[in-house]
């Protein structure tokens, strides 16, 4: 028999030893006779095992060492229990004789499954790559064929595994999947493609033809695929729709706008429409703009100003005034109505126009009673009609903007010489030529205008050289006698306005 070279601590496992079974407890007898038994046996197995030749067999690259006494190759393997097949292979071959320290290479074949053509192939193989087993099979391969090792697509240069090449169990499986051709026509556009794909859907999606939302082929995706089937794609439309402040992408058969919005589900509502016109027919990345629009009927107000009416009263003292009735604004109405398209709005017409409330007039009399008072000064006693709050500057000839070469250097609007004594006035307000009264300056006549002298604003005059500046509210007092009553100015204007 072939025993390996294994190490020292090796030793059978299962079950007693015969040395073990000798260390029992035995009568004497018996055990002297067991002892030279084993001795015996021990000598003969020694010679045995020290006679035979020792050889390494390498198993699919893996080395082990043996010693036998058997004479050829083929009875050794025999021997070792490995089982041969014809398409293993063995060098030397199994009738080459055995020499101590040959060395012997088994490499075996590989069980393998091969599907193609509704056939089951199971064969050895020592090809490396699975294109070298299906020429070794007959299974010749045709562009656009699908081959699966083991559930996963390969290319057919893959390389079979080698590790355990006796995987009786579960061997390698190679199905052959065949390309078959099917015929689609793509929006008019006709083009054959080859695949090994089940179904309509996954072939097209394997030839990398992109599928839309709205677009429709026919047989449906889920038909099984058969050589020479045809396929016909309907591809729809991409369009663009704005409504309500959305946007929506989205892509149609529809032919018309109107088709398409049915199709998304927008309706229209009283004077809505649409961008392009609902009769419009669709196009390629059409944009379809909903204007929503709506009425409404706005009232609006405006108020009606009321007017002052002034009224003279004889019966009261001039420079007095007497509210009689207060004024109150009036409302004008109005309607319209205002169309909104998306919320802005884009027209109004006025329907009516009325007054809701009509305006009250304010009526404020005035008094043009003239009463003569006396006024004590340092110059003596005037009587005087009018007294008015007026802001006071002063001027020389000098500081009125002329030249001394100037023909009307120092004459004043009168053509009266300027000086201490002439006042500058509005004649709106004071008449030219009236006699006043200025505490601090002393009398003075209004014989002179300016180009700022506007309402309760006088501008007093001083000799060149003598000029003392003023700017500052004071009373002017109108000396008598009155002018007659269609030359006062009943109604003073109130600005500039003394800032107190």
């Amino acid at each position: 028999m072939a025993a390996e070279v294994a190490s020292p601590e090796s030793r059978p496992r299962g079950g007693d030893s015969p040395i073990e079974r000798a260390a029992r407890p035995r009568p004497w007898r018996e055990l002297a006779a067991l002892a030279a038994t084993l001795a015996l046996a021990s000598l003969l197995t020694m010679g045995y095992l020290r006679t035979g030749i020792q050889v390494t067999v390498t198993i699919d690259g893996h080395p082990r060492q043996f010693r036998t006494h058997q004479t050829s190759v083929g009875a050794l393997l025999e021997e070792i229990g490995l089982e041969v097949h014809p398409q293993d292979i063995v060098s030397p071959g199994l009738e080459a004789p055995l020499r101590d320290g040959d060395v012997i290479s088994v490499r075996r074949a590989r069980p393998v499954v091969v599907e193609a053509d509704g056939r089951t192939i199971e064969v050895r193989t020592q090809s490396r790559t699975v294109a070298e087993l299906l020429q070794e099979v007959g299974v010749a391969l045709k562009p656009h064929d699908l081959v699966i090792l083991d559930g996963q697509e390969v290319s057919p240069q893959a390389r079979l595994a080698d590790d355990n090449p006796q995987a009786e169990d579960a061997p390698p499986r190679i199905v052959v999947r065949r390309a078959v051709p099917i015929h689609v026509e793509d929006g008019g556009a006709p083009l054959t493609i080859y695949t090994t794909q089940a179904t309509v859907g996954e072939a097209l999606r394997a030839a990398g033809i992109v599928l839309y939302l709205g677009d429709r082929v026919n047989p449906d995706l889920a038909s099984r695929v058969s050589a020479g089937l045809r396929v016909y794609i309907e591809r729809s439309r991409p369009v663009t729709i704005r409504v309500d402040g959305r946007t929506i992408k989205t892509r149609t058969q529809g032919e018309t706008v109107a088709e398409v919005l049915a199709q998304e589900g927008v309706a229209l509502l009283g004077k809505d429409y649409t961008e392009p016109a609902l009769g419009a027919p669709v196009a390629d990345d059409m944009v379809i703009r909903v204007v929503r629009v709506r009425e409404e009927v706005a009232i609006e107000q405006e108020p009606i100003p009321f007017e002052t009416v002034w009224r003279p009263d004889p019966e009261l003292e001039l420079d007095h005034r007497r509210l009689d009735q207060e004024g109150r604004d009036g409302v004008t109405k109005r309607r319209f109505r205002v169309v909104y398209e998306d919320g802005q709005e884009v027209g109004r017409t006025l329907e009516d126009e009325w007054v809701a409330l009509e305006p009250v007039t304010k009526t404020i009399a005035y008094g043009t009673k003239v009463v003569l008072r006396e006024l004590k000064t340092p110059e003596g006693t005037f009587k005087y009609w009018r007294k008015i709050r007026v802001l006071a500057t002063s001027y020389t000839a000098a500081t009125c903007g002329k030249s001394p070469d100037h023909p009307r250097y120092g004459l004043t609007f009168l053509g009266w010489r300027a000086g201490k004594g002439i006042v500058a006035v509005d004649p709106a307000v004071i008449n030219l030529g009236t006699k006043l009264y200025v505490p601090g300056y002393g009398l003075g006549v209004a014989g002179d205008t300016g180009g700022k002298i506007r309402g309760r604003h006088i501008d007093l005059g001083y000799d060149e050289g003598n000029l003392r500046l003023w700017n500052q509210w004071v009373d002017v007092y109108l000396l008598a006698p009155p002018p007659p009553a269609h030359r006062i100015r009943w109604i003073l204007p109130n600005w500039p306005k003394e800032r107190r």
